[in-house]
């Protein structure tokens, strides 16, 4: 008998939520890669188009649909475009999020910016996951990956709102894995900091070294740090771990105090 190979992903389809830069792209490449049709969802459609484009000069396969994940609507929309386009859905990376970076004071936060972080980062994962979940039982293979942060366990000044929602993010992936086993597995990937442009934008040298005092493998995380551990999750490698939030950090957490 010819063991199934780790990381085959040939002959399945991927959507991406988010897909068009960062991690979200770099996990769009990375599955590509290894042979899955990837949907490239972003709420820019220019940049989902030229992420596609990328994949396909690389010789994979690709679709761009632009998404706002909060809108049902589009989620319905975008799942319909990718069964339409490669006849089906076996894995989902719920990558599209926000909120957070300092801006959320419990002073100044409103009940609608509250409500609105949970409405992106927590209602549309399981929303997604809904919508999904059909068409990987039908096809017998199905992955769902939750990008979450390090946020989600840290303790840090002003994300009240983020920290909360990655939290709870954590805790439905791991009951959504019972929901959906046994076709479906559910995990969910926990970032450190990571060098993408939001990142650099307000990363100095002098707050790298700061991070760095807390990381034991002294380096920040790139975004195909995040994209291979989304691409065990997806792949036959990892097909008895359900539930799980595995912490991607370089052992550290990139705190500043």
């Amino acid at each position: 008998m010819t063991p199934t190979p780790l990381f085959d992903l040939s002959g399945k389809t991927a959507i991406v939520t988010g897909g068009a830069n960062g991690i979200g792209l770099a996990s769009a490449q990375m599955l590509a890669h290894y042979g899955a049709a990837v949907v490239v969802a972003d709420l820019d459609l220019a940049d989902a188009r030229a992420a596609s484009d990328e994949i396909r000069s690389a010789g994979g396969r690709a679709l761009a649909v632009d998404c706002d994940v909060t809108d049902d609507a589009d989620r319905q929309r975008l799942v319909e475009r990718a069964v339409a386009e490669f006849g089906g859905v076996h894995v989902l990376v719920n990558n599209a999020g926000g909120g957070g970076a300092g801006r959320e004071s419990p002073d100044d936060i409103t009940v609608e910016q509250f409500a609105s972080v949970f409405r992106l980062n927590v209602f549309s994962a399981w929303r997604l996951s809904q919508l999904c979940a059909p068409h990987m039982r039908e096809a017998g293979y199905g992955s769902i990956v939750n990008i979450t942060s390090m946020a989600s366990v840290n303790r840090s000044p002003a994300i009240s709102a983020y920290a909360s929602s990655k939290a709870a993010l954590n805790h439905m992936t791991a009951n959504l894995a019972f929901d959906y086993g046994p076709e479906i597995r559910v995990n969910a990937v926990g970032p450190g900091a990571v060098r993408t442009g939001a990142l650099e934008s307000v990363l100095t040298p002098e707050v790298e070294a700061k991070m760095l005092e807390h990381t034991p493998l002294e380096r920040l995380g790139e975004p195909d740090d995040i994209a291979a551990a989304v691409l065990y999750f997806a792949a036959p490698a990892s097909s008895w771990t359900s539930g799980q939030t595995l912490f991607v950090n370089g052992g550290g957490v990139q705190t500043l105090d």
